[in-house]
């Protein structure tokens, strides 16, 4: 298992997320935008670390073996506390670590439900499927998701496929 660990926005460069956040592979699966620029990454950073401080949120980058990996957030968006979890292409395989993780961080700040919002080219995950009380589509910014409601007490504690 990768060794991961997650830092607050604020220990970072905002110029450490312009590789993630311009990668054309990473960026097919997120909703539409111009490239970031040194400038516009400060005041996306600077707009996360707002975003961490409301009550009920957590913001945090991911690194894997001290390398930036992404970044995740339980986040406050359209009415929900949705989860939502970035990686760079090179660690796309560490999702349901970080979900453990941030399904635990979800329980500690006391939600009963997240939204997990996939943008419409991402495959349909089984993995999610089965342990959503809920899956529907979504509209957010024009472009269309898939919506998964998971229950996080059902999923921290009733028998799931998280383990398989």
């Amino acid at each position: 298992m990768a060794m991961l660990s997650y830092l607050h926005f604020d220990a970072l460069n905002p110029s450490d997320f312009l590789p993630l956040l311009n990668n054309p592979d990473n960026r097919k699966h997120l909703i539409e935008h111009t490239l970031f620029t040194a400038d516009s990454a400060k005041a996306w950073l600077d707009g996360k670390i707002a975003e961490d401080a409301i009550p009920g949120c957590r913001v945090r980058a991911i690194l894997c073996d001290g390398a930036l990996a992404g970044w995740c957030a339980i986040q406050f968006q359209n009415g929900n506390y949705e989860m939502a979890i970035i990686l760079d292409v090179k660690f796309w395989g560490l999702g349901r670590q970080v979900f453990h993780e941030m399904m635990a961080w979800a329980e500690e700040l006391r939600h009963d439900q997240l939204v997990i919002h996939l943008l419409h080219t991402r495959p349909e995950y089984k993995f999610l499927q089965k342990i959503a009380s809920k899956v529907y589509e979504t509209e957010i910014f024009g472009e269309t998701f898939t919506s998964y409601k998971i229950d996080v007490e059902a999923c921290l504690r009733g028998p799931s496929e998280l383990s398989r």
